[in-house]
C-alpha cells in the first residue's frame, strides 16, 4: 500500500467536520504524513451591513474576509489542539470561491495522496435533487477521498422517529 505523504482536511467548521478532522490527524500520525487543514472562506459573509441612519451596506475588503475567516478557523481547532500537536507538520490554509472546486485545485497544486471529508446527510426529498461537494469532489478528485460520515442512530432509535401509519389500516377479518 502507498505510504501517504500529504493529507488535505476539508473543514466547514461544522460539528459534522470535527470527526473528520480528528481523522485526518490519526492518519497523518500512523504514516508521518504532513496534515494540511483546509477551509473555503464564503464570499457571503464578506458583507457588512451598516445602519448609521443613511442604511448603506458595503464589502469587507478580502484581506479582512480572509483574516476573519483564519481567526474562526483557529478557535474551531482549539479543542483539537492536543491531537494537532502530535501531528508532525501542520499547516492550515485559507481560500476564496467555490468549495468543491477550490478542494480540487488545491489538491493537485499541493499534489495530495488523500483527501479528507465529512459529507451532511440530506434528509427527505432534498437528497436526490442535490449534489453535495463529497460528491463533486470525489468524481473530480485527483487523489483518493475519504468520507467520513457520522454514525447513524441504531434501528431502534430509527424507528421510533418512524412510527406514522403511512396507509389506511388494513381490513380486519370481521369486516370482509
Amino acid at each position: 500500500m502507498k505510504r501517504l505523504e500529504k493529507i488535505i482536511v476539508a473543514t466547514d467548521m461544522s460539528d459534522h467536520s470535527r470527526r473528520a478532522v480528528e481523522y485526518a490527524a490519526a492518519l497523518a500520525m500512523d504514516d508521518n504524513a504532513a496534515l494540511v487543514i483546509m477551509h473555503v472562506a464564503n464570499e457571503f459573509v464578506a458583507w457588512e451591513f451598516h445602519d448609521d441612519g443613511f442604511g448603506y451596506s458595503r464589502q469587507w475588503p478580502l484581506d479582512r474576509v480572509l483574516s476573519e475567516a483564519a481567526l474562526d478557523l483557529n478557535r474551531y481547532l482549539e479543542p483539537h489542539l492536543g491531537l494537532l500537536r502530535e501531528v508532525p507538520m501542520l499547516t492550515k490554509r485559507i481560500v476564496l470561491g467555490a468549495i468543491a472546486n477550490q478542494i480540487i485545485t488545491f489538491a493537485e497544486e499541493e499534489k495530495a495522496d488523500l483527501i479528507v471529508l465529512s459529507p451532511r446527510r440530506q434528509r427527505g426529498w432534498r437528497w436526490p435533487l442535490s449534489t453535495g461537494i463529497t460528491e463533486k469532489v470525489t468524481r473530480m478528485s485527483p487523489c483518493p477521498v475519504l468520507s467520513v460520515a457520522p454514525a447513524l442512530p441504531s434501528k431502534l432509535w430509527r424507528a421510533r422517529f418512524l412510527s406514522l401509519p403511512f396507509g389506511w389500516p388494513a381490513p380486519s377479518a370481521e369486516s370482509v
